[in-house]
């Protein structure tokens, strides 16, 4: 027994080690919008990098392992030219002068594509290449030149280093957000709130007036706010107006394809109906 224990043990024990290429993950707010970099950093270790490990005018991962991704929180402009949010690998054909930078919407590749499907490509930019007086010794993408509008994507390796510029919707969303709030509570809060009041047994009386402002705000009856007056009206004790409530949540959740709802009205309506008697 002993023997076969310490097999196992053998068995399923792994040597852990450093990986030559080592995975980091960065997080950056732009503005309001959240930028994330997910990469492997190879090393220079002595060798000719750009037109030696790394062909020049040839397409490359950009980095080592799994392509490098970038994600965005937010639609961006790159050049030019909008990048919806999300996450996209990021494809570089090297030159001498100039770098081709492409946001590809596939992120699960080791390495570059077996088959490029240009329909993939959400942006394909170009980046002048700047020669770096000290030596990058392990591979970076960082986010650099921060402002509440924007920021550079930088690519960084030996003495190379390209940067690309995009611009977030900073603006947009900060005015979008002082309308909103300007404006005061929605039809949602409204709705939100009055069902906490209900569900707590905080003050069903507030949880009515709640619901009905959301009602009102909306301009229609939906079946599950209706449910809720529902609801708050039968913890009031007003049971015929319940019923009532009820059966037009019904009557909505039956158009709506809702078969839950249906049942559930079903229920309350017999329970409130004896009470009621």
């Amino acid at each position: 027994m002993v023997l076969c224990l310490a097999m196992v043990t053998t068995l399923s024990a792994q040597v852990k080690a450093p990986q030559p290429s080592p995975f980091t993950k960065v997080e950056q707010k732009v503005g309001l919008t959240d930028v994330t970099l997910e990469y492997s950093r190879p090393g220079v270790k002595g060798r000719t990098i750009f037109g030696d490990l790394v062909p020049l005018d040839k397409m490359w991962r950009t980095g080592a392992n799994k392509n490098s991704i970038v994600s965005f929180s937010e639609n961006v402009m790159v050049s030019g030219n909008e990048i919806k949010a999300g996450s996209y690998a990021i494809f570089a054909k090297p030159g001498k002068q100039a770098w081709e930078i492409n946001f590809y919407s596939d992120t699960e590749n080791w390495g570059t594509p077996g088959e490029w499907d240009a329909s993939k490509v959400a942006a394909t930019v170009s980046a002048k290449t700047m020669k770096l007086n000290n030596k990058v010794e392990s591979f970076t993408i960082a986010i650099e030149n921060l402002t509440d509008g924007g920021a550079d994507l930088s690519i960084a390796w030996a003495n190379t280093k390209v940067v690309v510029p995009f611009t977030v919707p900073t603006d947009k969303m900060v005015m979008a957000s002082i309308e909103k709030t300007m404006a005061g509570p929605s039809s949602n809060d409204y709705y939100t709130a009055g069902r906490y009041y209900k569900d707590s047994g905080k003050d069903y009386n507030k949880a009515l007036e709640m619901i009905n402002k959301s009602i009102e705000m909306r301009g229609e009856e939906k079946f599950w706010m209706v449910r809720q007056k529902a609801l708050a009206l039968a913890k009031l004790g007003r049971t015929k107006e319940a019923i009532e409530a009820a059966t037009k949540s019904m009557e909505l959740a039956k158009v709506a394809g809702n078969d839950d709802y249906v049942r559930n009205n079903e229920k309350s309506i017999a329970e409130w109906s004896k009470m009621n008697k």
